[in-house]
């Protein structure tokens, strides 16, 4: 576990870490002592409440409450009934910024990484840089070949929003 990153990674804004995530492993130790790993390929950012695409939008919340926390926190929440999905705070406290890990080199979208990660409600608010059973670790992939895209599924937060490229992906 000393290879897993640092809190201080975690408060810088998410723009300027985003691409930085793409390579890197996240690590889930289940309590059976099983490992997997997954390495990240492709994230989304979300931030600030003036990002009509951000859960935060709306303001302080019981749900967006640990978006308003210091980064290395983990925002994990319901959708379609069924899905968890994962997202890792960042940041100063009071600035609600959120990374979704949307990708990885072994599946591709959210709902099935948090399937696989067997995510659930537990996991809300966690400090991702001291659990014991979800973290993030530097890994060896190339980052030489990474592009910027419009997020998705996001069209409620009208055309800018939705336009903006704070999706990243790593193409190799």
């Amino acid at each position: 576990m000393n290879n897993r990153l640092s809190k201080e990674f975690f408060l810088n804004d998410a723009l300027e870490i985003a691409s930085q995530l793409l390579g890197m492993r996240i690590v889930r130790r289940f309590d059976n002592g099983e490992t997997i790993i997954l390495d990240i390929s492709d994230v989304e950012v979300y931030r600030g409440e003036e990002d009509l695409g951000c859960h935060a939008s709306k303001g302080r919340t019981p749900r967006t409450e640990v978006m308003y926390q210091e980064g290395g926190k983990l925002y994990v929440y319901l959708i379609y009934g069924m899905y968890w999905l994962l997202n890792i705070t960042t940041g100063p406290e009071n600035h609600p910024q959120a990374i979704l890990i949307r990708g990885t080199k072994q599946t591709e979208g959210p709902g099935r990484i948090g399937k696989i990660l067997k995510l659930d409600k537990s996991f809300y608010g966690e400090n991702i840089t001291k659990s014991q059973r979800l973290w993030i670790e530097h890994g060896n992939s190339p980052k030489n070949n990474i592009i910027q895209i419009p997020r998705i599924g996001i069209d409620y937060a009208g055309e800018y929003w939705k336009s903006v490229p704070w999706r990243f992906v790593l193409t190799q």
